[in-house]
């Protein structure tokens, strides 16, 4: 179960979310124009960037709470903090890589942002589950 502060946390991005400055309708991107629709899959990864980023200090707080209950007992595992970040930082080279790598199909044409912003959007999102997984209890 995801804890309730978790969940506040992840429901608060979600609608503190800035109006769109462009007249685009995201709610209907498949009748937009391709400049239309790059843009609503950016700010769709916004979006979830944000969530992820509102995820991250909960994650990390439950971690040092670990590795200070840890190191009572088995100092040598108080390493949670750590292993988070080095995970955390190659995942970023990850979704990096393999978004570009997605978008690299259509180098040169405007359907290039759009693959790369959407999936941004969806690798960040099942981050961002998966840090909140970390929180739930054992």
């Amino acid at each position: 179960m995801k804890t309730p502060k978790a969940l506040a946390v992840v429901a608060l991005v979600a609608l503190t979310v800035p109006a769109a400055a462009q007249d685009w309708d995201c709610d209907d991107a498949g009748n937009l124009p391709q400049q239309g629709m790059n843009w609503c899959a950016y700010q769709d990864w916004q979006r979830a960037d944000r969530a992820l980023n509102a995820a991250w200090p909960l994650v990390v707080d439950a971690m040092n709470a670990a590795d200070a209950f840890a190191a009572e007992s088995f100092p040598e595992q108080a390493n949670g903090h750590d292993s988070l970040l080095k995970a955390q930082r190659a995942w970023i080279t990850y979704r990096d890589g393999q978004c570009t790598a997605e978008g690299a199909r259509f180098a040169g044409g405007s359907l290039r942002p759009l693959i790369e912003n959407f999936c941004k959007a969806a690798l960040t999102r099942k981050r961002t589950e998966e840090l909140l997984l970390m929180l739930e209890e054992g």
